[in-house]
């Protein structure tokens, strides 16, 4: 069993270093454009990882996306243009900060509208606990046990 499981992450190890040494560093022109193209690269999501940015991302996809992001910059496209070329291909997903717009007015609202109802339901049954009578029927505070 143990022989198995080193072969396991013998070949996991294999596989990571692999798919990182494919991934190429990119040769920025100019430290503006590093600058630039780092925080673009923050602000747009891996859609594959899901919770982690292209520029935080090892999976293909996210260098893919990295590489048309830095092609769309040095086409000299503003930070817009190329927001809004990614989300025609990927929709809204790919960008960490979603407009507000009718389908995804819940995932803005949905935090405060749950603690809205959960401070209503707390609320309720403290009211609900403070207005009945002792357990025991009788009231009285000063009873000895």
């Amino acid at each position: 069993m143990k022989n198995i499981w080193a072969t396991l992450m013998l070949l996991t190890g294999i596989l990571c270093t692999g798919t990182a040494a494919a991934l190429d560093p990119i040769n920025y022109q100019s430290p503006a454009e590093e600058q630039r193209f780092k925080a673009l690269a923050a602000e747009l999501r891996c859609v594959m990882c899901q919770n982690q940015s292209i520029a935080d991302s090892n999976a293909p996809i996210a260098h893919d996306l990295r590489m048309e992001v830095l092609r769309l910059m040095r086409e000299g496209r503003s930070d817009d243009e190329i927001k809004q070329y990614l989300v025609e291909r990927y929709t809204d997903f790919v960008l960490y900060e979603p407009p507000m717009r009718g389908g995804n007015w819940l995932l803005w609202m949905g935090p405060f509208v749950l603690l809205l109802i959960g401070g209503i339901a707390v609320a309720t049954v403290i009211r609900t606990k403070n207005k009945q009578p002792d357990a025991a029927g009788n009231g009285a505070a000063g009873e000895e046990w």
